[in-house]
């Protein structure tokens, strides 16, 4: 069987189940679990799927609402909370904006931290109500359903009146030569204006977040200091952001 047409053969059976796994790819194909790996990568390389663990989705679904992304890649986002925890000590003013791999993040903190936490992600609101010495400041602006964030130009006004220790940033997507951008124009200022606004900027990505970009630029690779993903840090996946002076973890 030609390649082509392998690859044919997987985007058809994506679009009938949304997810399909190495495992039964090379089954239905008739060639090696390696084999299935590479044409993957091809595809997810030319933005025509997203790689996930063990498998491959459908890109578009990534991102929906904010209710679809809670369930999308659910270990990788796991991986990065708990990567992410060494650099959130007491008595910090920590910017948070929207991304369901913030809120896992926020899981994993001790229960007895003590944080300001500004943020304009509405959904860590119940969560970080639970940390009885968390300051939490709820920024202002125009609610958007679909990230459940306040994004606009009171969102920035608040956000601007700050300075903080570090951010957190949660991303659509990340590209070596691209830098990092959004779906949105109002969260990508969101994010703008905390990066301005903050001593030390840390960008969360999932595997299936890199070399991707959308339409609205947020910043160059080299404007963060620290990108967590959950691949190994030596991955190669993550070769092309190795040029930049950056930690990647």
């Amino acid at each position: 069987m030609l390649k082509e047409e392998r690859f044919e053969i997987i985007l058809t059976q994506l679009k009938e189940k949304t997810k399909v796994t190495f495992e039964e790819l090379a089954v239905n194909l008739q060639v090696s679990e390696d084999t299935v790996r590479r044409d993957i990568e091809v595809l997810h390389r030319n933005g025509l799927l997203s790689k996930v663990r063990g498998g491959a989705m459908l890109r578009e679904k990534d991102p929906l609402s904010f209710h679809d992304r809670q369930s999308f890649s659910a270990d990788e986002k796991n991986v990065i909370a708990l990567k992410v925890q060494p650099f959130i000590k007491d008595g910090m003013t920590v910017f948070m904006d929207g991304g369901t791999t913030i809120t896992a993040a926020t899981h994993d903190m001790p229960a007895n931290i003590r944080l300001r936490v500004i943020t304009n992600n509405m959904s860590l609101i119940p969560v970080l109500s639970r940390f009885k010495n968390i300051e939490l400041v709820v920024l202002g602006g125009n609610y958007d359903p679909d990230l459940a964030v306040t994004a606009g130009p009171a969102t920035c006004h608040e956000a601007s009146q700050y300075i903080a220790d570090l951010f957190i940033m949660g991303t659509c997507a990340v590209d070596g030569v691209f830098g990092i951008s959004a779906t949105s124009d109002a969260d990508a200022e969101t994010k703008k204006t905390m990066i301005q606004s903050s001593k030390k900027i840390i960008a969360l990505a999932d595997q299936n977040k890199l070399r991707r970009t959308e339409p609205f630029k947020i910043c160059s690779i080299s404007d963060i200091h620290i990108l967590i993903t959950d691949l190994p840090a030596d991955d190669p996946e993550l070769e092309p952001l190795r040029n930049s002076a950056i930690q990647i973890i």
